[in-house]
Formats: structure tokens, sequence, C-alpha cells
């Protein structure tokens, strides 16, 4: 007779260990939930130096998720405080600058993604109600009625009360439950660099809006010999990106030259290149049986405004408060009732800053001097109008809406 192993049984089965997986576990830890955090990667690889060159921005709300949850301390040294924002269109006269005043902050942080994984770890690592599981894979995920299963491939079979996809834009878990989702490519990609250059950034994030496609440089602190260093994200069309891919750093740096001109003065390359495809991803419903989705699993969108990760780090706060009232009143974690109520609360909130997203990157997308022009004006009346720059820096912050406890200060 074969012996048969007990299921290990948590509150929680997260099948995911990104950046919001890791961060849902973190705080659930926090209010007493313990989980299974189950990745396919393995830890040593992805916080290798070289496995990804991204950097992040965290919003007031999100670092005021990170303080909750013990993690401030360790990330503060390695953010870069985003003392404001320049929209421009082409770089032609006109622009809006979003700055809040001195006594209300930076308007974000930004991270290297690196440093948000390290922390993330350590921190997963050192706490009991987690139990990390990688690099592993799921062959079978089992949302039942009474209780949620996944089995690994080696026959390991963990269980919990709630069932959560945190895989990212491909999630298994999403496609197992047969849930509907919007989406289009945009057939442009993401080419991500780093640069150093002679003059300092001032803490400014600057979005350069060409009918191909945004833009952007992201302050990052200072290297420790002093030099400035920002994070480039440049959209490209898909045809072209293989060509942008394959020029030389010279060519690589004069066309990046071309296009922000002298404002940071001598750009020199001081990374790699990456790229990555551009979608826009909607899941009609983010619940099912005994299970949810959070972050990219949900919904992704274009990095046109940087609030992606911030999206599903208020997913994070949202499911954590509903589960702990939940488990104040005695409910099942899985139960309908509790889920829909998760879903009811994000489901808004996630469909207008993606619509947002998506309306600005086709806007800005209008070839033409006419529609440049019309672009600039309205621009024009956005920077005179002191309500509009507040409406969008607070969108920015994350702090509007209804907010979760965890990303409240």
């Amino acid at each position: 007779m074969i012996e048969q192993s007990v299921p290990s049984k948590r509150d929680l089965l997260i099948l995911g260990g990104g950046l919001v997986g890791m961060t849902l576990a973190l705080a659930a830890a926090r209010k007493g939930l313990s989980s299974h955090l189950v990745d396919r990667a393995d830890p040593a690889d992805v916080l290798d130096e070289g496995f990804d060159g991204r950097a992040s921005a965290i919003s007031t709300a999100s670092w005021r998720l990170f303080r909750h949850i013990g993690l401030a301390d360790r990330l503060e040294p390695y953010g870069c405080p985003i003392e404001a924002i320049a929209v421009v269109d082409q770089m032609k006269p006109g622009r809006i600058d979003f700055r809040p005043q001195p006594h209300e902050g930076s308007l974000g942080r930004m991270f290297a993604n690196r440093q948000l994984r390290l922390a993330l770890h350590e921190a997963v690592r050192a706490e009991p109600l987690i139990e990390l599981h990688a690099p592993v894979t799921v062959s079978e995920r089992d949302a039942g009625e009474f209780v949620a299963r996944a089995t690994l491939g080696d026959g390991t079979i963990l269980e919990g009360d709630l069932l959560i996809g945190a895989e990212g834009r491909a999630s298994p878990t999403r496609g197992e439950a047969g849930l509907a989702v919007a989406q289009w490519d945009y057939r442009h990609r993401a080419i991500i660099a780093g640069l150093d250059h002679g003059k300092p950034h001032q803490g400014v994030a600057y979005e350069i809006f060409y009918p191909d496609g945004p833009f952007a440089l992201l302050p990052l602190l200072d290297g420790e010999d002093g030099t400035h260093r920002s994070a480039l994200v440049w959209t490209v069309s898909e045809a072209d990106a293989p060509g942008v891919l394959k020029m030389g750093e010279r060519a690589f740096v004069a066309e990046v030259h071309a296009r922000m001109g002298d404002m940071l003065g001598t750009i020199a390359l001081n990374s790699g290149r990456s790229s990555y495809p551009l979608a826009f991803q909607h899941t009609a419903r983010m619940v099912g049986q005994r299970m949810a989705l959070v972050g990219d699993s949900a919904h992704g969108m274009h990095p046109i405004a940087g609030q992606g990760l911030n999206l599903g780090l208020r997913d994070v706060g949202a499911l954590v408060e509903v589960l702990v009232e939940a488990r104040r009143l005695g409910l099942d974690l899985g139960d309908a009732q509790v889920l829909s109520r998760y879903e009811t609360w994000r489901a808004l909130d996630a469909l207008m800053v993606m619509g947002a997203t998506d309306t600005l990157t086709r806007l800005f997308g209008v070839p033409g001097k006419a529609a440049s022009a019309v672009r600039r004006l309205g621009m024009a009346g956005v920077q005179r109008s002191g309500l509009l720059k507040r409406w969008f820096m607070d969108e920015a912050r994350g702090i509007t809406g209804d907010t979760p406890e965890l990303l409240k200060a």
C-alpha cells in the first residue's frame, strides 16, 4: 500500500512570485494570514544583476504600502524621488509640468526592479507565515467548492482557502478558470536601457510623445562615482524594434540624443538593451470559484504613465483588506460574497486607469502637424489649470478614489 502524504494547507495559495505576488504574501502575513507562494523562476536567476534592467515608479500610495509591511527602511537608500513630471509633444514648445508644493513631498520614487526584488525576497524568506516554493512547476490547479489545491511537478500537493493568480499576463490560473479577456496588440515594443548623462536630472521624469510612441526618461540615483543616471523606456513599432536592438552603441546613442536633445547633456549607455511587447489586456471578471486575480493576471496596460505595478499593488491592498475583514467575521476566505466585494472594489478603478492610458496612447499617436497643434493647445490648457494639474498629480500618487487602508498614510 502506497502511503499518501497529507497536503500542506495555508490560508492563501498564491501562484506567481513576482513583485505583486510577493507583496501580497507579505501584506497578508502582516495581517496574520499564511501563504504558499509558488513560482516557476529560480530566485538565483531573478536576483542576478543582469536579469532585468527595468525600473519602476512607485507611487505615494504604493510607498505607504511598503512602509506598512516593513520594507521602507530597506528600500529607502535605493529610491530616487520623482520631484516633477514633464510632458512634452515631440520636443516642441509648450509642455505640462507637474510639480507638487514643497510640503507635499515627491510624486513618487523610482527604483531599479532588482532592488525591489531583493528587498521582497529577503522579507519573504524571513516571514514564517510564508512558505516559498521556487523554482517549481504547477501541473494541476483546482479551485474547488471547499478548498483550493495546486499539484506541483514533483507531486507535492498544496492547499489554501483561496487560490490567487499572480503569474502575469499569460496567467494559466485565469486561462483555466475560463475568464474572458479583452485584449489588443499595440504592435509596439518598449526598448529598455540605462543612461549616464552629463547634467543632473533634478528628479524630473520626462514623457516625450512621438507619433510612433512615447519616449520616457526616468530619474535614477546617481552612481557611486557621482555619475548622473536615468532609465530609458523608448517605444518603437514592432517592425523597427529588431533594427533598434541591433544598432551599434554609437548609433543607438545618436538616435536617443536626436529624440531628447541636450537637456541632460552628453549621454552614454550604462547597460545592455532589452525589449518587451506592448498590449492592452483586461479581464471581464477578476474572481471565480474560490479564486481571485491580482496585477497583470487581471489587467496588463501600456507603460505610458508608469502605473502598471501601482495598479497591481492597489489590488493587493484591497484584497488583503477584504480578506482580513472576512476572517474577523468568521467567513470563509473563498466565499463568493467576499470575493465579489474585492472585484467590485477594484474593477472600476482598474478599468478607468487602463482606459485613460489607452486613450493617451492613441491621442499622442495621431501623426501630423494639425494633431500636434491640437495636443499642444490642450496641454497649454492643463498647464494653466490648477485644478486639472492637481487631479493628475493625485492620480499619479494613487491617492484618489476608495483607497485601501494599507495604502493610506
